[in-house]
């Protein structure tokens, strides 16, 4: 059990056009003894998220909704609902995701001194039975430089770190005023996770706790623009200033920031064919690594077209970080 005794969680909910999925997310927090409160925040959704939001709030009291003017993107609506929450304990749940019973008891059985407690992602795809056994959880502890690497899921094909839903200390994140940057949209989980290690978060991770991460069609292939790309990859500078870093870090950030800017030079050479921009093209290929990556996805898409198969519509639909 953690060093403060107090597990009262809040999950927060960012929620757009959600509302197929949304109850069955907020009735898997509700059935956690830890969940004080469940903040939903409708991001300006076009379909009835809103509505179904304030009727769970006015069924359940430990639900409470709220609704951005303009949609704002799940960094923007999370600290919305970090604002409007008081627990010791915060979490993230997505609005098409679900809890197994028992995942926060578990991951607070674990949590000790931790400031972040992750647990593994279990991935089904949409609509599919959900086949899942609970086994003893065992905490390894996570540094910058593992957690680093851990977000290099295309070169190693390990798992990205990034896309966990971790508890989170709030006494630690309201003393170096961490919030997610509001003007990501790609990567914010990786970014707040980076930062809060480089300030000297105390971050450990386990096996299957029973986050249910629900693959649709698009979930793992949706179009990030430029921008996106550009404000992830540049994100790791911010992190190296954060404070000296060791050269396995270094390395390791580099390395994140790399892979990051070829997938936006792919981007920038694909808008380049596409508005027959002769000097945008050339433009993506700034340096030799980012070269080599460009003729080697040229030559993917070439050999995709010769053997009749289709090739990918915009690396931009690449995992997100």
């Amino acid at each position: 059990m953690s060093a403060s005794a107090d597990t009262r969680t809040a999950v927060l909910v960012a929620a757009y056009n959600a509302e197929e999925t949304l109850e069955r997310a907020v009735m898997s927090a509700l059935t956690e003894p830890g969940t004080a409160e469940i903040c939903i925040v409708d991001d300006a959704s076009r379909d009835g998220t809103f509505a179904l939001a304030q009727l769970l709030a006015a069924r359940h009291a430990r639900v409470k909704t709220l609704r951005l003017d303009a949609n704002a993107g799940p960094a923007a609506a999370r600290n919305a609902a970090i604002a409007a929450t008081n627990s010791p304990w915060l979490t993230i749940l997505d609005a098409d995701d679900f809890y197994m019973p028992g995942r926060l008891s578990a991951m607070h059985e674990i949590a000790g001194d931790a400031d972040f407690v992750g647990d593994a992602l279990i991935r089904v795809a949409d609509g599919a039975p959900v086949s899942w056994a609970r086994s003893p959880l065992r905490a390894q502890p996570l540094d910058l430089q593992d957690f680093l690497i851990g977000n290099l899921g295309g070169e190693t094909g390990a798992l990205d770190l990034g896309y966990l839903k971790p508890l989170m200390r709030r006494s630690f994140i309201d003393a170096r005023s961490l919030r997610y940057r509001a003007d990501m949209r790609l990567g914010e989980d990786y970014e707040l996770y980076a930062r809060a290690l480089a300030l000297g978060a105390r971050f450990i991770v386990c096996g299957e706790a029973g986050y249910i991460s629900v693959e649709t069609a698009g979930s793992l292939s949706k179009a990030h623009s430029e921008t996106d790309l550009q404000r992830l990859r540049d994100c790791d500078d911010a992190i190296a200033a954060i404070r000296p870093l060791s050269q396995p870090e270094r390395r390791a950030l580099e390395r994140h920031r790399t892979s990051v800017d070829r997938r936006l030079q792919w981007r920038r050479l694909i808008s380049a064919v596409k508005a027959k921009d002769a000097r945008m093209a050339l433009s993506a290929f700034r340096s030799v690594d980012a070269a080599l990556y460009l003729i080697g996805k040229l030559a993917e898409q070439a050999w995709l077209r010769g053997t009749g198969r289709r090739p990918a519509r915009d690396l931009s639909t690449e995992a997100a970080h």
